[in-house]
């Protein structure tokens, strides 16, 4: 438990004069969690691939009484506010003049159906390393619920250089419609 103490103020020789500090800032705001808690639930499903409802029942088993539409709640309010951080990655990646992409498919949850449906994840990422480049190593994923070629397009406008890529025909669209030239790997 954390708790923050703020005194109350008080002036004698004033009328009615009470001051406080105002109560920190938080990423739920009026909520329970702290930062920590909602990352942990953040590690928990995005690299720990614990869906929402197994951590509701984890939680439970430790009596705390959490719903599964609040973790998803607090998800939703953390991707907001990390979603600045995305595209400044995504937009320092496209002014590399060369990136590697690709895409996989993800079980994504179908509530309703009882079962997971097929998304696609794309990753787009810069490694100079072995070039003696200057530019730091870095690899953005966005998510897409189908392969379209319009998705690479999307996600990528704006970068002109040069994309190592699998043979995978949606990345020759993107070529024709824009400025960049197509490296195939040996995949």
């Amino acid at each position: 438990v954390i708790v923050v103490r703020r005194p109350k103020y008080a002036c004698r020789a004033c009328e009615d004069v009470v001051v406080q500090a105002p109560a920190p800032a938080r990423l739920i705001e009026g909520g329970l969690p702290t930062e920590v808690t909602v990352a942990q639930v953040l590690v928990s499903k995005y690299a720990d691939h614990l869906p929402l409802y197994r951590q509701a029942q984890i939680y439970a088993r430790q009596g705390i009484n959490l719903d599964r539409s609040t973790l998803a709640d607090w998800v939703g309010r953390a991707a907001w506010h990390l979603r600045p951080v995305h595209e400044r990655l995504l937009g320092k990646l496209k002014s590399s003049p060369k990136l590697f992409a690709d895409e996989t498919t993800a079980p994504v949850l179908d509530p309703g159906r009882g079962k997971t449906k097929t998304g696609q994840l794309w990753a787009y990422a810069r490694d100079d390393r072995p070039w003696e480049g200057s530019d730091p190593p870095g690899v953005a994923y966005v998510y897409a619920p189908d392969r379209k070629a319009e998705r690479p397009i999307a996600h990528l406008a704006g970068f002109t250089g040069i994309l190592q890529v699998d043979g995978y025909g949606g990345y020759r669209v993107l070529a024709d419609k824009s400025g960049v030239t197509l490296a195939f790997c040996w995949a």
